[in-house]
């Protein structure tokens, strides 16, 4: 059988995680797919790892591309309908694949999917039951360690997290892909929310399960992750946001900041993503030109995609969305 999907892993010094993701792979119910694994030029020995068997390849990119542009180089000269993000410190249960290929027959007018995440260490907790955003700029994998037993459905949900997601490869191609300028972090949430402005549905699988340990390169708190967090979450408004969500949502956003920098370990971290990403925002006008030309949902539609309520900010809660 031809594959119906490429999986693409990108990696940066993964450690011994790999193996174990690439053995679940290897393992899976449907052998119907290929897998390349994309080396953004590790140096942990991970790139001499034996991969399991032929649907496997390596690619060297190099240089470190960050996620983004790892999967777009993943993706690139891909032949299935179907491409798939993941991540190498998740394990995905063996039925995986047949969850997703599945929920593709179930939501025909789908173009992405998400995969419910169960935390490394409580995997009777989630990690995430698929990716909210909110008119306060900040997004979150919905459910954050809560029980797996909320995540009992398919829902319609803001975005997929690209850690374990599913996108129809025509429609990613015609998005641009992930924005490689992100390097790293929300570059699933703008993927997922361009998507939704060319409107294609997005659907969290609530069978279609892996495990996941969550930023086991870059870790949670640290400066890397929250300065590109906090830079791409301006980002991420300043090129999807339809003029009048992103003049309430900016200044939001910005005392949001202001208030997570004295919970933060790294609150410097923080101040410098601010600073980097507003430099930026001048350069970001063709990008958000590009964006809005392709958009097809009126104010009203995009505004009822985003939370309101705070404090469904602070819970973490699941969100579903409407179509």
């Amino acid at each position: 059988m031809a594959p119906w999907v490429r999986v693409v892993i990108v990696t940066h010094n993964p450690g011994a995680r790999l193996a174990f993701c690439l053995a679940a792979l290897a393992a899976q119910t449907d052998p119907d797919f290929e897998v390349v694994v994309i080396d953004n030029a590790s140096t942990d020995g991970s790139a001499g790892l034996a991969l399991p068997d032929p649907r496997f390849r390596r690619l060297a990119a190099g240089a470190n591309l960050g996620f983004a542009a790892g999967v777009n180089l993943g993706a690139r000269d891909a032949v299935p309908p179907w491409l798939a993000s993941l991540n190498p410190d998740t394990v995905p249960a063996p039925d995986w694949l047949e969850r997703l290929a599945a929920a593709t027959r179930r939501h025909p007018a789908a173009a992405a999917f998400g995969s419910t995440q169960l935390r490394e260490a409580a995997p009777d907790r989630l990690d995430g039951g698929g990716d909210c955003y909110s008119i306060f700029g900040l997004a979150w994998r919905g459910g954050f360690d809560r029980p797996a037993a909320l995540a009992e459905a398919d829902r319609a949900v803001f975005s997929p997290c690209a850690a374990a997601a599913l996108y129809r490869r025509d429609a990613f191609a015609a998005a641009g892909g992930f924005a490689e300028d992100f390097f790293c972090y929300l570059e699933d949430v703008d993927l997922g929310f361009r998507l939704r402005q060319r409107g294609h549905a997005v659907i969290q699988v609530a069978d279609a399960r892996v495990i996941h340990a969550g930023s086991a390169s870059s870790g949670r708190h640290s400066r890397f992750t929250l300065f590109h967090a906090t830079r791409n979450g301006l980002w991420l408004m300043a090129r999807c946001l339809p003029l009048p969500l992103l003049g309430l949502a900016l200044p939001l956003y910005l005392l949001a900041q202001l208030a997570l920098m004295g919970r933060t370990p790294e609150p410097g971290a923080r101040l410098a993503g601010l600073a980097a990403g507003l430099a930026a925002l001048p350069r970001l006008g063709p990008q958000r030109r590009a964006v809005r030309r392709a958009n097809r949902l009126s104010l009203g539609a995009t505004a009822a995609l985003l939370v309101w309520d705070p404090r469904r900010v602070l819970r973490r809660d699941i969100v579903a969305v409407r179509g």
